[in-house]
């Protein structure tokens, strides 16, 4: 069985600024403190966390949208996610709407906080300083 976690996070900063944390592989390593290798075309793979966790882009609309298969080394082999990120500006900034589907039960709780944790506060703390 698996699970979807849905996040609603505002940013005082603009969609680009939180594209760019996302997908430029050396801002995305100073908010997550780990190595990170991530193509910004559609079709391109990435790799995070020393390659713990690895997929690929399925779309890519700058400053507004990524899908991107997402799969934890210790997940079922085969297994994936797909995580979208949406961004959409707001008056004092942004709003990323966050959806990561086929999350695996026993997995979920962990990385329904893990998103809050090595995510969306980080991002916080670099973009909003």
């Amino acid at each position: 069985m698996s699970k979807a976690i849905k996040q609603t996070v505002t940013f005082k900063a603009a969609p680009h600024a939180i594209y760019e944390a996302l997908m430029d592989e050396k801002k995305h390593a100073a908010f997550t403190g780990g190595e990170a290798k991530i193509s910004r075309k559609a079709g391109g793979k990435f790799s995070i966390y020393r390659g713990d966790i690895e997929g690929k882009n399925l779309e890519l609309i700058p400053d507004q949208k990524i899908v991107q298969t997402w799969r934890y080394s210790d997940w079922p082999e085969g297994h994936y996610s797909t995580a979208t990120f949406v961004l959409k500006a707001t008056e004092k900034g942004s709003q990323l709407t966050f959806t990561q589907t086929d999350v695996p039960d026993d997995r979920y709780e962990d990385i329904k906080q893990g998103w809050k944790d090595y995510y969306w506060a980080p991002m916080k703390e670099m973009l909003e300083d």
